[in-house]
């Protein structure tokens, strides 16, 4: 025979444990696909924001995307990590005020939000305590280098229409490289 008041503590810790385990499965799975983005998407807006240029952009060319940076054996936190950091270069790039008079505002806006949206995502998903890259083939040292190299190439050519057109250009390879890497 059941002792009276005893089922209902049982029952609340029983309720308690399925709750936590819920919102514990609920974490794991949004982070099991780190892909949430739909990468076609950032993509058509980077293309709607090429300018309409009535003369040729005859600049040279800033450094390509290297990719020396996305090594084949990296683990998902890793990839997760080097994705967050170009995301993080990429919204700091591209919300300059800089940037704003040569793209159509809407488009940019569209972007940055999305850019905002993935790296919180990111940033929810990725563990504090994740060993991060060592050594001198750090690849997020390199990607520091690369978004050095982009700053450095608009100072050089004035933040011209046309130097960002080429920001905008390797940014479309960026988001090429974060879709493998998420793969």
């Amino acid at each position: 025979m059941a002792v009276p008041g005893c089922a209902q503590p049982r029952l609340w810790h029983c309720t308690l444990a399925l709750l936590l385990l819920i919102v514990a499965l609920t974490t794991g799975l949004t982070c099991q696909h780190l892909r949430t983005h739909d990468p076609a998407d950032a993509l058509q807006l980077l293309k709607d924001m090429a300018p309409k240029m009535t003369e040729p952009c005859n600049l040279q060319k800033p450094p390509f995307f290297p990719d020396t940076l996305l090594p084949d054996n990296l683990r998902p936190h890793q990839a997760a990590t080097i994705v967050l950091h170009i995301l993080e270069h990429l919204l700091h790039t591209l919300s300059g005020s800089s940037s704003s008079q040569h793209w159509p505002s809407h488009a940019r806006n569209q972007l940055l939000n999305k850019l905002q949206h993935h790296i919180h995502h990111l940033e929810q998903c990725l563990p504090d305590n994740a060993p991060l890259f060592k050594g001198p083939r750090n690849p997020l040292l390199a990607i520091n280098k690369y978004f050095r190299d982009i700053h450095l190439f608009l100072l050089a050519h004035n933040h011209s229409a046309c130097a960002w057109d080429h920001v905008r250009l390797e940014a479309l390879d960026c988001f090429r490289h974060m879709d493998k890497l998420l793969r």
